[in-house]
């Protein structure tokens, strides 16, 4: 689990004390990062609609104009951020809940090359805030104002981004600041306070990639799995010492989603007709390792993820949806949905967004069949590629340079 602070109170009474009407409901609702406080696509939240009214559920504002890009939100501290980019500058934005403007700063160039726009979900960390831009600068920020407080160009350490720019977001665990340049030293960290370099990962050398780290425990040990040119491979956390690796989805046209991880089991998907694969770890003193399990045609994940809950996987298959027994590999439905998209869960359900068209649903999470609950249509233009989030009681939907805010609340 990755340890990733939250905006304190006294932060909130600062804002407030600027102009700003976050709404406190006596508890912090937290997604300071991509994919949620665990990087597993997971909401804590509870109470919310089971299913949705004919035409969706309450739209309560809409944001225009946050620049071409696939960055979805984090949500922290009564706050909103996101990235996008606007005349060619990479800009880091910050809302409050009523999605009024609270400051914007700009990061970097913008990313111009093959599909042009922001790609980093900014991560927040106490009072800090985290981004990397798909040049490969990645820049800490005061979380309440937008001022910098430091930045460092990643390819300093030998890599280089991929056709499609860096496109992760940065993990924060402990003091460390997590990314994955790529090159000899694949994954580097750095004191999250300073930007200087505390380790550089060692044994395993390959291209970065799209996905992002992924922290977790395993007998004891903390370590990170991640998506890489070569394969997938785990680092320790204390050390950047390659812990395992394995050659599936080696040169793939791209590998963009996360491992996911959960009992012991690592799964990962990629999209270009090549499947998942599920791998079992074993420990031993420092020692681990991770022995494949099997292998699947059954989950071709292009960009969307997937979700690990009570011992299945539903996750984005080529043109729909697909559900999978974790340590069997055996298929349980395959389903159309919204077509081809991204998920989140919450509650017991999942979150669907497709990436044409702006269509969302709310589904069943259930390896018995996938029932659609509910639908709602955003307005937008080419693709989306930014995932759902479900926090607080509300659905957060990023279409090209709109970002939408659904009450999903059970009344």
């Amino acid at each position: 689990m990755s340890r990733i602070g939250s905006l304190p109170r006294m932060l909130t009474l600062l804002w407030i004390l600027l102009g700003f009407s976050p709404i406190l409901l006596g508890q912090v609702d937290e997604w300071p990062c991509w994919r949620g406080s665990n990087r597993d696509g997971k909401s804590t939240d509870t109470g919310l609609l089971k299913e949705w009214p004919e035409g969706g559920p309450t739209l309560l504002w809409k944001v225009s104009d946050i620049g071409r890009g696939f960055s979805t939100v984090a949500v922290t501290g009564g706050f909103i951020y996101t990235t996008g980019d606007v005349d060619r500058k990479l800009m880091l934005f910050a809302f409050d809940m009523d999605g009024t403007p609270g400051w914007k700063v700009p990061v970097d160039a913008a990313w111009t090359r093959s599909h042009p726009g922001s790609r980093s979900t900014p991560t927040v960390d106490d009072d800090r805030l985290y981004v990397l831009s798909g040049n490969g600068i990645l820049a800490c920020f005061d979380a309440k104002t937008g001022e910098k407080n430091w930045s460092k160009d990643v390819k300093r350490y030998g890599g280089r981004p991929g056709g499609w720019g860096y496109a992760e977001s940065v993990l924060i665990y402990d003091n460390l600041a997590i990314v994955k340049p790529g090159g000899r030293s694949c994954v580097v960290a750095l004191d999250k306070m300073t930007g200087e370099t505390v380790w550089q990962s060692k044994g395993f050398a390959a291209g970065p990639e799209y996905s992002s780290c992924v922290p977790f425990t395993f007998e004891g040990i903390p370590m990170i799995a991640t998506g890489t040119k070569a394969g997938i491979a785990c680092f320790s956390l204390k050390t950047g010492q390659a812990l395992w690796s394995n050659d599936w989805c080696a040169r793939n046209t791209a590998n963009c989603p996360d491992p996911a991880v959960s009992d012991g089991y690592v799964f990962w998907a990629n999209g270009y007709r090549k499947g998942g694969i599920c791998l079992k770890l074993t420990a031993s003193a420092d020692t681990v390792s991770a022995e494949e399990v099997w292998t699947t045609k059954e989950m071709d994940c292009h960009h969307g993820g997937y979700i690990l809950h009570e011992g299945y996987i539903y996750g984005n298959h080529g043109g729909g949806w697909s559900c999978l027994d974790l340590k069997t590999g055996e298929r349980k439905w395959n389903e159309r949905a919204v077509g081809k998209g991204s998920v989140c869960f919450a509650d017991g359900m999942l979150y669907l967004f497709s990436e044409r068209g702006g269509r969302a649903a709310l589904a069943t999470c259930s390896p018995e069949g996938l029932s659609v609950k509910g639908n709602v249509t955003v307005e937008g233009t080419g693709t989306s590629w930014a995932h759902p989030v479900v926090i607080g009681g509300r659905l957060y939907l990023r279409y090209a340079d709109n970002l939408y805010c659904f009450d999903v609340k059970a009344k």
